[in-house]
């Protein structure tokens, strides 16, 4: 008998959902939200009947209803750094997220809208693997400031699973693997995967590692602090030239990878160049990312909207091959993965951790 499992994810302007068969999609919807919608609201917080509505609407135009489900899952939102794996939604979890403790993100009313809906159901409700994962290496830690501490957050969601895929692919167990996995989106994450945890990884959201569509990535300190003084910038505009304004938008004004390679093709040489010192270094990132466990890489994944592309993947691989072998994961299927965090659990495959 397969489990029937409701996964939720909230973005910006959308909120995606989906029915699984244990991780199998029975059927998913992407609930757009227009501009005029959302900016009736003064905070995130104030969305979430407005999102639960849509949810609800959508279940009963697919005659679903929910006590079909035997679960409830959603991406986690902003919380405290906690160890990758499936956690039960509880109370001390939705008080950091509605209180926007650790900063607020539309991804904070994923675990509320998936409690409110279980709690109705008199089911279990659950986030997986959200972006604060953090299981670096003490040594990982030190960034050459005492002030500054090295933050972990990156696309953990889409690695985990795609970490456990490709250990199902090769007939082995993510926990008996050493795996350098990338993500290639809006933000770039690349991690180092021992053996289950991943010991390093790049801040993909505030300012590190290699630029992307729409991030800055690591830029010379000495010379992004002069340009924060001449331009006389207050603390919003530094966050949004290092995300949201920042890589090909700064350079080509679009974040359309596709857009830039049909720039490429017309013969666009400034595009072409910018283009691949971005891949160049995603390649850079991936190579050191092997120091962390001495070069003993088993298997390479990129992965992300942009392993789509043929022209960044063979890039990728010719420029990394001799790491590892390297496999292509094309996209990111956000709500499988959270269906498959849930049903390990619901089998018994691995413990639900608590948020403390």
């Amino acid at each position: 008998m397969a489990y029937r499992i409701l996964t939720i994810n909230p973005g910006s302007t959308s909120t995606k959902i989906g029915a699984f068969n244990d991780s199998t999609e029975i059927w998913s919807k992407n609930l757009s939200h227009c501009a005029g919608e959302i900016s009736r609201f003064t905070s995130v917080n104030d969305q979430y009947l407005y999102r639960l509505e849509k949810i609800r609407e959508e279940l009963q135009r697919n005659e679903t209803g929910l006590n079909e489900f035997d679960a409830f899952v959603a991406r986690g939102g902003l919380l405290k750094p906690i160890m990758g794996g499936t956690y039960t939604i509880n109370e001390s979890m939705l008080a950091d997220l509605q209180g926007a403790r650790y900063g607020t993100h539309a991804s904070n009313l994923g675990a509320v809208l998936a409690k409110s809906l279980a709690m109705e159901a008199d089911k279990p409700a659950f986030i997986v693997d959200p972006v604060v994962v953090d299981e670096l290496m003490p040594i990982a830690r030190i960034t050459g400031r005492p002030e500054i501490k090295k933050r972990s957050i990156f696309h953990a969601l889409n690695q985990k699973a795609i970490a456990r895929r490709l250990a199902k692919n090769v007939n082995s167990h993510y926990e008996d693997l050493n795996l350098i996995v990338a993500h290639l989106g809006g933000g770039i994450s690349v991690g180092c995967h021992n053996k289950g945890n991943v010991i390093e990884v790049n801040n993909a959201l505030n300012g590190e590692g290699p630029f992307s569509p729409e991030r800055s990535g690591t830029v010379q300190a000495e010379q992004f602090a002069e340009l924060i003084f001449s331009l006389k910038l207050d603390k919003e505009m530094v966050s949004k030239l290092i995300a949201g304004r920042g890589g090909l938008v700064a350079y080509l004004e679009t974040n359309d990878a596709r857009a830039v390679e049909k720039r490429i093709a017309a013969g666009d040489c400034q595009a072409k160049l910018v283009y691949d010192a971005m891949i160049y270094q995603v390649a850079r990132f991936i190579a050191a990312a092997a120091v962390s466990v001495c070069g003993c890489v088993d298997y390479i994944a990129i992965t992300g909207g942009m392993a789509y592309s043929q022209y960044i993947t063979e890039k990728l691989t010719k420029y990394v091959s001799f790491v590892a072998p390297v496999m292509i994961f094309p996209g990111e299927d956000e709500l499988k993965a959270l269906a498959e965090g849930a049903l390990r659990v619901l089998l018994g495959e691995e413990e639900c951790r608590e948020y403390v």
